[in-house]
């Protein structure tokens, strides 16, 4: 019963850097109809632009600033501007091609431009460990799940709370009524890849310490977030939350009860059960259309 405790704890936290990332794809669905393939390699390039910074001597707290500001503009402004609005217009294959596209270009392009090693990141976390119960629990466990949900229910809250954060509900609901209202639609849609941008750098600084700085690391973390999303309901941010956890905790109990060559198969195992019986999500609503 402890081992199986401990697995779920586990779990938990991995699920919560799942649920991250997760709700960057519903974010960036909700509001711009974009669903974005390289979401991986944004949790990745963030990692390594705060092991540069670090190597010109600056503290891991004023690197992770530093590298919000450069993935906002980067990943966020750039990557709409440069890549999103041009085929908006287009329809969704385009987008989503060339998302893929974008995702292999950015991890061959860190893997020729800086290196192919694994690189170390420091963690947040001391090495501590707790025994509650007979259950050892690590510092870093708990105090990743921890921060990784309170930033999904502060970015939750900041949509539901803030004149902003309702705009851009709004704008995710109905973009035309929206803009009648006076909203500044376009504005609204660049604060969404704005966030994307900083949860993106926020599972960075939390998953890298435990998957090590790797040009392909975004590569699995991408897969299981969008399947988290879809889990949980793509058009409900709570449900990105939800989908993380289920998706943390069942690979961790999967690798330890079953065999660890499963590990990596059991999100796509859930995500298919989850379309088969409610194809909107677990948290997620129905969406009619008129044909």
């Amino acid at each position: 019963m402890t081992d199986f405790i401990q697995l779920f704890l586990s779990g938990l936290a991995t699920g919560s850097i799942y649920a991250l990332a997760a709700l960057g794809f519903t974010l960036l669905w909700q509001a711009s109809g974009t669903i974005n393939f390289a979401q991986g390699e944004f949790v990745m390039l963030p990692a390594f632009a705060m092991l540069a910074f670090m190597s010109f001597g600056a503290p891991l707290s004023l690197s992770f600033v530093l590298t919000i500001a450069v993935a906002v503009f980067v990943l966020g402004w750039l990557f709409k501007r440069g890549l999103v609005d041009p085929l908006f217009k287009f329809g969704m294959m385009p987008i989503v091609v060339a998302t893929i596209g974008l995702s292999i270009a950015l991890r061959n392009g860190v893997r020729a431009g800086y290196s192919a090693e694994a690189h170390p990141f420091p963690s947040l976390f001391a090495d501590k460990l707790f025994n509650v119960a007979g259950v050892t629990i690590t510092l870093a466990d708990v105090g990743t799940f921890g921060l990784a949900v309170a930033i999904v229910l502060a970015t939750q809250a900041f949509l539901a709370k803030t004149v902003t954060g309702r705009a851009m509900q709004a704008v995710a609901q109905n973009a035309e009524s929206a803009s009648v209202l006076g909203i500044n639609v376009p504005r609204m849609i660049f604060y969404t890849f704005a966030i994307n941008a900083a949860l993106a750098a926020a599972a960075a600084l939390l998953v890298t310490p435990t998957y090590l700085a790797k040009f392909d690391m975004g590569e699995g973390l991408g897969t299981k977030a969008f399947f988290a999303a879809i889990i949980g309901g793509f058009n409900n941010s709570r449900g990105a939350l939800v989908g993380g956890l289920i998706v943390g905790v069942a690979e961790n109990l999967a690798s330890a009860y079953i065999s660890p060559a499963y590990k990596d198969a059991v999100a796509l195992v859930i995500f298919m059960v989850v379309i088969l019986f409610k194809p909107q999500g677990l948290l997620g609503r129905k969406e009619e259309r008129k044909v």
